[in-house]
C-alpha cells in the first residue's frame, strides 16, 4: 500500500470524534463482513487481555483456534496499538 494514502487514512480517522460519524464512515470503507470480521478481532483481543483462555475464546466467539492464535502473537509481538487502545501494557 502507498505510505502517503495510509498515512492519510490514519489521519482522518484520528480525527473522528463523533460516534455516529465514524459508523457512517466505517460503512463507507468496508463491507458488512469486513465490518464484522474487525469487531470479532477486537473481541479475541479484549478477551485474551483479560486472560481469557485460546480455547474459550474458539468457543465462546466460534473461531479457530488458529484465528486465536493470530491474535495472542499481534498482542505479543506487534506495536503494540490495540493493547494502548484498550489500556493495557
Amino acid at each position: 500500500m502507498n505510505a502517503k494514502y495510509s498515512q492519510e487514512l490514519v489521519k482522518l480517522l484520528s480525527e473522528i470524534a463523533n460516534h455516529d460519524t465514524m459508523s457512517a464512515i466505517l460503512s463507507n470503507l468496508l463491507t458488512p463482513q469486513e465490518r464484522d470480521d474487525l469487531a470479532l478481532r477486537v473481541q479475541i483481543f479484549k478477551g485474551l487481555i483479560a486472560g481469557e483462555s485460546q480455547r474459550s475464546l474458539s468457543k465462546r466467539l466460534n473461531v479457530s483456534l488458529a484465528t486465536i492464535s493470530r491474535g495472542s502473537r499481534e498482542l505479543k509481538y506487534g506495536d503494540g496499538g490495540m493493547s494502548k487502545a484498550l489500556k493495557y501494557d
